[in-house]
């Protein structure tokens, strides 16, 4: 590894690895191309946008801090290969120095390499580690940037290159704690009533002690948090709160973190997957106390996703009505999840199932539910209308909704049939892996059944 004092420039900052609350949501992106759309992709530089680096002590030198980048794109259809990563630290004179990764190559003055990233996915991994670390003589407060280009090979073009000023990073010299927590393994096949346990060790690579944190923790339906602190606020047990899909524990521990140390919890932290854990998601964050800033935030909270081997029953139910031609009647269809898991993605921010409605021949929707639009698919009689339907974020078990269509008979067609279809919201997907009856998953509404 080689390396180089580089430095100052002032830009502005944005704050960046903060944690979330979570949004719990869908099963995939929800985004169908025709066959016949021009396919498009874009390649995109992951970087934070701010890094704080601990002062330099007097007559020492500072630690190296680690900052992750790497390369993305977003059209999982194209094979992207041959990243290369460009990193200009030449902003940095005076205030930091690099110590460039053996995949990053720089020019002779070494304020510039290009980083091979090889591969690039579709989800961001970090790819280039550069090592940072403040510049001896450099205050507190100084501040200077360092800016990416990119580019790589696959595309619709053969070529594809990440926007100008797509991502900079704004480089400080602090000083305080900085707390931070480990990466946990995401699990699979987890069994339902597994106990699992958290890794919380809590470690301050900071220059400053920090005087107690706080915890946060947000745990999704099928997740139950087991352990007992008497430093936590835990929600009310007795509370009736069916629409919530997500529990949310706040914690103040007095504990102190000297510079340098690492702590546990007073025990460890534990989950139970319930009999409803199938997709799930437990996030927690640390923060120092008091109102101390942390240093570097981007290690501060995690999201650890548990998938538990279950089941969740989709079903649809049809109607069956008798009018006469020029009648509007209520001619819909009720979805219910029998369990017994709930199921929701965790990440995506899209409905978990679809449902499409072909209306019985001679009847037009008058009035539809607010959760329904017109749709149109591949194969689509357009003599038929065609509606898609939509539910909550998350389909907990026992839900039942009902979508009441009001239909207008234009013609009364013995035994008028209109065809109603659960499937998965992405339409790239065919099934919904956890269901284990199918045959639900249809079913009629029929206007003037036959006798």
């Amino acid at each position: 590894m080689s390396s180089v004092s580089v430095g100052p420039a002032l830009r502005r900052a944005a704050c960046a690895g903060a944690v979330v609350a979570l949004s719990v949501t869908g099963l995939g992106t929800g985004v169908a191309v025709a066959d016949d759309e021009p396919q498009s992709d874009q390649l995109w530089v992951q970087a934070p946008y701010e890094q704080a680096l601990t002062v330099a002590p007097a007559g020492g030198t500072a630690q190296y801090r680690s900052l992750a980048l790497g390369l993305y794109h977003d059209n999982a259809g194209f094979q992207v290969t041959e990243g290369r990563l460009t990193v200009d630290v030449s902003g940095l004179s005076g205030v930091a120095e690099v110590s460039w990764p053996d995949n990053c190559t720089p020019d002779g003055t070494g304020t510039k390499a290009v980083c091979d990233t090889g591969d690039v996915p579709t989800r961001y991994t970090p790819q280039v580690r550069l090592k940072l670390r403040a510049a001896s003589g450099a205050a507190v407060g100084t501040q200077g940037t360092i800016e990416y280009a990119a580019t790589a090979t696959g595309g619709p073009d053969g070529t594809l290159t990440a926007p100008d000023s797509s991502a900079e990073t704004t480089v400080t010299v602090a000083s305080g704690p900085d707390l931070g927590i480990p990466t946990p393994q995401d699990l699979t096949a987890v069994r339902p009533g597994t106990r699992l346990t958290v890794p919380t060790a809590i470690t301050n690579t900071g220059n400053e002690t920090a005087h107690g944190f706080t915890l946060k923790m947000w745990s999704t339906y099928g997740l139950a948090i087991t352990t007992r602190y008497p430093q936590c606020t835990y929600p009310d047990p007795d509370a009736n709160t069916p629409s919530s899909s997500v529990t949310y524990v706040t914690c103040a521990f007095d504990t102190e973190i000297p510079a340098g140390a690492t702590v546990q919890l007073p025990a460890p932290l534990r989950l139970k997957a319930t009999r409803h854990a199938l997709y799930d998601r437990f996030d927690y964050e640390v923060e120092p106390t008091d109102g101390t800033t942390d240093l570097d935030t981007s290690d501060n909270g995690r999201s650890w996703h548990v998938t538990t081997d279950n089941t969740a029953d989709f079903a649809v139910h049809g109607t069956k009505v008798t009018a006469a031609a020029g009648d509007t009647v209520t001619a819909g269809f009720r979805f219910t999840n029998r369990g017994p898991a709930w199921v929701a993605d965790v990440a995506s921010g899209d409905p978990v199932p679809a449902i499409d409605y072909y209306l019985p021949p001679g009847t037009t929707a008058t009035s539809i539910p607010t959760t329904c639009h017109t749709a149109h698919s591949a194969g689509d009689d357009p003599t038929v209308p065609h509606y898609t339907c939509t539910l909550p974020t998350w389909t907990k078990p026992h839900l039942k909704v009902d979508f009441p269509f009001q239909l207008r008979i234009d013609d009364a067609v013995p035994n008028a049939t209109g065809h109603v279809t659960v499937r998965p919201y992405d339409e790239t997907a065919t099934t919904f892996p956890f269901d284990p009856n199918t045959k639900n998953n249809s079913t009629k509404v029929i206007v003037n059944p036959s006798a």
